[in-house]
């Protein structure tokens, strides 16, 4: 039995019947490199061969009753990988456009709470003989740092690895459920603690605020502050229904602009994401006379912390749409981004764990209903425009179950008055960007996702290189 962190189970109470905080992985491979069989035989061996390795994939959730307080994780004592793993097949072509639309219909479904919160399909008849593995996993599991363990423990680096890894290891026990007595009595020690770790929260938090305070007045710092997004229509409301889209450019293109104008990988990515929605957002008769508000979840981890959970933080950019010059639209981004990590470095990266860890999850719940009922975007303003994630990849091929990986595509959750969410993984030679987003407020997201390229391009252009 494993207590939760009060940030994992933050993922869980803010989760509404439209907002699902599950995020997917679309990984598409060439399955002519591995041996021969059925693909989705090789992925199923490999899976119980490898799931020792991913110890959160056997665990099942269990509340605190009237969720008094966090949750734990016990090792699901009816666990079956076959419940979990699924085999799917599109309908021809086979086309970015039929994948899109299966992993759409599957995000815009909750997982099961009384299973350990993961599902996955090995997905058949992609164009070109490929074939997908496509995942989706409870945030409360993994965050941007722990996809990458998990990439890690289930691809390979040559075709032919053994399915069974050399490392020995220890037998896999399941858990009885525990008592709700049991479960009230652990809670009501916890609860103790309460007092003591909401004055540790207090007493980091507020000294940051007063320095940072103070070195942006002298520094005179650019940041983005959240509840100063314009108003859009992606902006309000969500159902459950989701719309996925994909794109793909150059590395090199990336970190040639990265080069010619002295700033960070990530500031080019947000630069492209910045061009492709000005157009977009021109198009729909939208574009403000002010930058957009992005979220950029932030990886706090340290050597030492556990694998796999959520060590997170988050830093809020500005991204320009209303400057219509390439140059300076990037140029603009790094100074956001700059007095971004410089709030992030004063107020502390352990800020949303420390809080997380203060309030119940039956408080999380209902002030995320109650924000839902007051459509806060649509009355005033949202507190953000979308969400952008940047996770570096492995330069290097990789192979699922023998199968080579051509591309992946990461997928983060949306919620009430953020409909977008944008999220970006390099990959050998080139940089693979997944859109997830609100099917009634983004339909057209595919015209979004297809403008990436040609946003690259500006800039390649602008550069000269």
């Amino acid at each position: 039995m494993q207590r939760l962190t009060g940030l994992d189970a933050a993922f869980l109470a803010l989760e509404t019947p439209s907002a699902h905080m599950h995020v997917l992985g679309v990984a598409i491979v060439d399955p002519t490199t591995g041996p021969p069989g059925p693909f989705h035989e090789r992925v199923h061996e490999l899976l119980e061969a490898r799931l020792h390795l991913v110890q959160p994939l056997r665990r099942r959730l269990v509340e605190v009753p009237f969720r008094l307080h966090i949750p734990v994780w016990i090792e699901d004592p009816n666990f079956d990988l076959d419940y979990h793993l699924h085999r799917a097949a599109l309908p021809a072509p086979g086309g970015p456009a039929e994948l899109a639309a299966f992993v759409g219909d599957i995000a815009g479904r909750p997982l099961d709470r009384d299973h350990p919160l993961w599902e996955a399909y090995v997905v058949e008849g992609l164009e070109h003989g490929h074939q997908a593995f496509v995942t989706k996993v409870h945030h409360s599991l993994i965050d941007g740092a722990a996809g990458v363990e998990m990439i890690a423990a289930l691809f390979d680096l040559e075709s032919d690895a053994p399915l069974q890894p050399s490392e020995p290891s220890e037998e896999w026990r399941p858990e009885m459920m525990p008592s709700e007595i049991e479960m009230l009595g652990r809670a009501v020690v916890a609860i103790a603690q309460r007092p003591a770790k909401a004055v540790r929260a207090v007493s980091n938090l507020l000294p940051g605020v007063v320095r940072f305070a103070r070195r942006a007045r002298n520094e005179a710092l650019e940041v983005a502050l959240p509840l100063t997004a314009p108003r859009l229509s992606m902006n309000r409301t969500i159902t459950p229904a989701r719309i996925v889209a994909f794109s793909s450019v150059s590395l090199a293109d990336v970190k040639a602009v990265k080069s010619a104008l002295d700033v960070s990988f990530n500031d080019v990515v947000l630069a492209a994401t910045t061009g492709t929605l000005r157009r977009y957002l021109d198009r729909r008769g939208e574009l403000p006379e002010r930058p957009l508000v992005a979220s950029i979840p932030t990886s706090v981890r340290v050597d030492g912390d556990p694998r796999f959970g959520n060590r997170v933080s988050s830093m809020f950019a500005a991204l320009p749409v209303e400057i219509d010059d390439p140059i300076e639209r990037v140029r603009a981004i790094a100074r956001s981004m700059s007095g971004a990590k410089n709030l992030h470095e004063e107020v502390g990266g352990s800020t949303l764990q420390d809080w997380a860890e203060v309030a119940a999850p039956a408080l999380f719940s209902r002030a995320m209903r109650f924000y839902s009922r007051l459509r806060v975007g649509e009355r005033l303003r949202p507190v953000i425009n979308l969400v952008m994630s940047n996770v570096p990849g492995p330069p290097w091929p990789l192979y699922l179950a023998g199968a080579r990986l051509v591309a992946m595509y990461p997928l983060g959750p949306i919620f009430d008055d953020c409909g977008l969410n944008v999220t970006v993984i390099s990959y050998l030679d080139h940089v693979d960007f997944g859109f997830l987003a609100s099917r009634e407020l983004m339909p057209d997201v595919d015209d979004l996702a297809a403008g990436v390229p040609q946003a690259l391009a500006e800039l390649t252009k602008a550069t000269g290189v």
